[in-house]
């Protein structure tokens, strides 16, 4: 019997799609057992991928990860591995750009199994009960924060995805130089922006992920909309939790409608696993168009496979959660994935979000993020 271990993050989400697949390789491929561990929403997004290779033969990553995962060669190329046919069903079927997000040196790193990006929730119940309407425009969001219904995600790589949103919804994205995250003048608009509206929330959301922002709605009454935390279709599906939550497009700025940050995740194999063949068989298996649209979303999973988003059956089990956000993962900005993007990743939140708290000058908070976007492009390794 080959043993393969994986590692994945705490969610349903994140897990059972990841041990139903594995259930049924399994099935189909007795001589191979593979079993899944789960690690929590801030490791998976901090903990260095070249570790846990050594530990596990599949990983679950967050595609920052890649160019890192790339140079330090501990996951494989996997359209080094896989068919030309396979590999281009994944890039015509790609969400958004979650096949691109993996790739690196014209390469493929890891599997597109998941895909997602900020989006808006919304509690109908609520809003209906007190003859509110889904916010359409940014100052429909302002209006509603007003009467304290509005939480977001407030924990520091969350604001920094938020901020690069204000950043790519007011006309210029992040990272286009190496001089400066942001052109000072954009920048400091974003955050006075995102500093109004955080002012009107309760001060409890700055310790909360998307998980955490989508159980306080559902499990309470105090929540009516989340205009921005990445899309969790769970929440979405009959039973999951005590309400039920329903998804939609990002409000309108400016007449077009806000740009989020891509998210998601991909299935990677390690370098260093003794049982490569069978590793690249899974990888495979679950990632293609039939499983994604049937035993992984059936499971809990998020698809990383348009099939899947455009699939009657799925939109119909989940309110039309995969139909109404899918233009949001069209158009969501791709982060830097070079080797040393994640150390500014690491830090960078935390300024953005004690400038939330606390204020303060925004050319102070840009200069800061500037000094830590310099030291990680001094930390690509080659």
């Amino acid at each position: 019997m080959t043993l393969l271990k994986g590692i994945t993050w705490n969610h349903t989400r994140g897990l059972l799609p990841m041990v139903a697949t594995a259930q049924r390789f399994t099935e189909l491929n007795p001589g191979v057992e593979i079993s899944w561990e789960k690690r929590s929403l801030q490791e998976f997004a901090d903990a260095s991928i070249e570790d846990l290779a050594k530990r596990f033969d599949l990983l679950v990553i967050d595609h920052p990860w890649t160019g890192f995962g790339a140079h330090s060669k501990s996951i494989l190329p996997l359209s080094d591995y896989l068919s030309s046919e396979y590999i281009k069903d994944q890039e015509v079927n790609t969400v958004g750009r979650s096949y691109g997000s993996y790739v690196f040196d014209n390469k493929l790193w890891a599997l597109p199994i998941d895909a997602a990006t900020p989006v808006a929730a919304a509690r109908l119940d609520i809003l209906e009960k007190q003859g509110l309407k889904v916010p359409q425009t940014y100052d429909d969001l302002l209006a509603l924060a007003k009467k304290g219904l509005v939480a977001f995600a407030g924990i520091p790589v969350d604001v920094l995805m938020s901020f690069y949103m204000y950043c790519c919804s007011l006309g210029e994205a992040p990272f286009q130089s190496t001089e400066k995250v942001i052109p000072t003048e954009t920048g400091k608009k974003a955050l006075q922006m995102f500093r109004e509206l955080a002012q009107l929330i309760d001060p409890a959301n700055f310790n909360r992920n998307p998980i955490q922002v989508y159980e306080a709605m559902a499990n309470s009454d105090e929540i009516a909309y989340c205009p921005f935390a990445y899309g969790y279709s769970n929440y979405s599906r009959t039973g999951y939790s005590r309400k039920l939550l329903h998804f939609y497009d990002l409000v309108r700025l400016n007449d077009q409608p806000m740009i989020s940050s891509l998210g998601g995740t991909g299935l990677a194999v390690s370098s260093f696993s003794k049982h490569i063949p069978e590793a690249i068989k899974y990888a495979e298996f679950t990632g293609s168009s039939l499983v994604q649209q049937n035993i992984f979303a059936d499971n809990g999973g998020q698809p990383g496979h348009l099939q899947a988003w455009k699939s009657d059956r799925i939109n119909s089990v989940t309110h039309d959660y995969f139909k109404n956000t899918l233009p949001t993962l069209e158009r969501a900005f791709l982060r830097p994935r070079y080797s040393g993007h994640m150390y500014f990743q690491d830090h960078a939140g935390d300024v953005v979000r004690n400038y939330l708290i606390n204020g303060g000058d925004e050319a102070l908070v840009l200069e800061e993020m500037n000094s830590l976007y310099a030291k990680s492009l001094n930390l690509v390794t080659t």
